[in-house]
């Protein structure tokens, strides 16, 4: 069972930190002909993931926490399309393996937020307790 008293620590919120620099790696390319939308949207969702899980640690509430990992699982599931709709496009092949990668991790870290959900959810049937031990400790799967 893993204790966590710093939200950096989680390895939900490491992958979703990877997440993020994936995507600006992405966004930074001098090659990437998508428009200034996509762009601004794209950077936000897979920004989103992170940071909520980071704001629902910091709550004082097992409810207020599942509503900030429903979120920042809502927002690796917006990564996700977003790639799912550009990935076709002809201008895109150069960046395919990297757009696979980034869905591919937007999927680990919404499998992770899943089982965290669930262990909230249903507290009894979990392996491990999904309460804190206090207001700043977390224990996750």
């Amino acid at each position: 069972m893993a204790i966590y008293q710093r939200f950096e620590d989680l390895p939900v919120w490491q992958e979703a930190a990877r997440l993020y620099n994936s995507a600006l790696d992405l966004l930074q390319s001098q090659k990437l002909l998508l428009s200034p939308g996509w762009r601004f949207q794209f950077e936000r969702a897979a920004l989103s993931v992170s940071n909520n899980i980071a704001e629902g640690f910091e709550r004082l509430t097992p409810n207020e926490l599942r509503n900030f990992l429903v979120i920042a699982r809502g927002s690796a599931g917006e990564i996700r399309s977003m790639v799912g709709v550009v990935v076709r496009r002809r201008e895109m092949q150069p960046h395919v393996s990297q757009l696979q990668g980034i869905r591919t991790t937007a999927e680990s870290c919404a499998r992770q937020l899943g089982a965290w959900i669930k262990t909230i959810d249903n507290p009894k049937q979990s392996r491990k307790p999904a309460r804190p031990r206090n207001s700043h400790d977390r224990t996750i799967d």
